[in-house]
This record gives C-alpha cells, sequence and structure tokens, in this order.
C-alpha cells in the first residue's frame, strides 16, 4: 500500500502516514481551519488522537483520509479520502476533505474530492458516498455540490447541525 497514490493534474493523494504528524499540525493547528469544527485549533496531541482512527482505517480496508501533495512544491497541503460509518443505522462511506487555508479557493479541495469520489466508485465499487458538513461551511457545500452530491436533509449529530449530502454511482 506504500506505493499506492492517486494523481491529478496538481496534485498526489497518498496514505496518511504518521510522518504527516507535523504538517496535519500546521492545518489543524489554523484557526481559520478548526472554525468549521467550532473548537479551538488542535495541539500535537489532539492531531495524533483524530490520525489514529484514520490509520486504524487504513490499516482495516486500505484506504481512509489521504494526504493531500501540492505536486509544485512536494507540500502536504490537507487530505481527503473515505471513512466507513453508520448514519441513521445504515452503514456508508463518507466523503471528506481538509485543506490548509492559505490554499483555499484555488480548487484543491474539488480536484481532490473528484478524484476520490471516482477512485471509489471506479475502483472499489462503493455504490454511493455521503458528506456530513457543518450547517454553515459554505465553502465545504460548494465544494460538494461541485463533485456532484445532492443535499439530501439536515441532520442533527450529537447536537451538531449538519448537511447532509449523497452521490450515487452511476451503473448505465
Amino acid at each position: 500500500m506504500r506505493d499506492f497514490h492517486i494523481e491529478t493534474p496538481r496534485l498526489i493523494l497518498r496514505p496518511m502516514e504518521t510522518s504527516d504528524l507535523e504538517a496535519l499540525l500546521e492545518i489543524f493547528g489554523d484557526p481559520k481551519v478548526v472554525a468549521s469544527f467550532d473548537t479551538e485549533p488542535f495541539d500535537r496531541k489532539q492531531v495524533q488522537r483524530w490520525m489514529q482512527p484514520n490509520l486504524e482505517h487504513q490499516e482495516t480496508y486500505g484506504y481512509g483520509l489521504f494526504s493531500v501533495i501540492e505536486k509544485a512544491e512536494g507540500m502536504l497541503i490537507g487530505d481527503c479520502g473515505l471513512e466507513h460509518m453508520h448514519l441513521h443505522g445504515e452503514p456508508v462511506t463518507e466523503l471528506g476533505y481538509d485543506f490548509r487555508s492559505d490554499r483555499w479557493n484555488q480548487g484543491y479541495a474539488t480536484e481532490a474530492a473528484s478524484a476520490v469520489r471516482d477512485y471509489a466508485f471506479g475502483e472499489l465499487g462503493i455504490p454511493s458516498l455521503i458528506s456530513l458538513i457543518r450547517v454553515g461551511n459554505q465553502a465545504s457545500r460548494r465544494v460538494a455540490e461541485k463533485v456532484g452530491m445532492r443535499l439530501m436533509e439536515e441532520i442533527t449529530i450529537n447536537r451538531i447541525r449538519y448537511w447532509h449530502f449523497v452521490i450515487h454511482r452511476r451503473t448505465a
């Protein structure tokens, strides 16, 4: 799995590694990034706790949240990938993404999310994807819409309001 990657014109998405901690700390330690989570910036231990379930998910399924590397600078600029979870008691696969604030509004999230969507549908044969986006996070909502997702409903999970987006694989 170490050699696995997804490539787009500007990005390389590869499995997340423990050595990505410092770059992810820069992302999740940024008040602008974590504002969408309605929390304070993460410290090192919080980023480690955030990473651990993803590393375990990768070990179990062979994929999870990929580290997103900008080709031009070779810099880790975000994460984008898939997570199996349960919603309304049913198994679902969520497409999620987080990016450095200095890379916002440059199309990176849409480029990465589109590549992961295509990988999920084409290579993995996953029938549908969801995204749970905190109500009010217009930037993430635009990314979901640009990759073809449709708003299904507003839901509350652990007293937090989310937009529930979905996209289905085309079988025709």
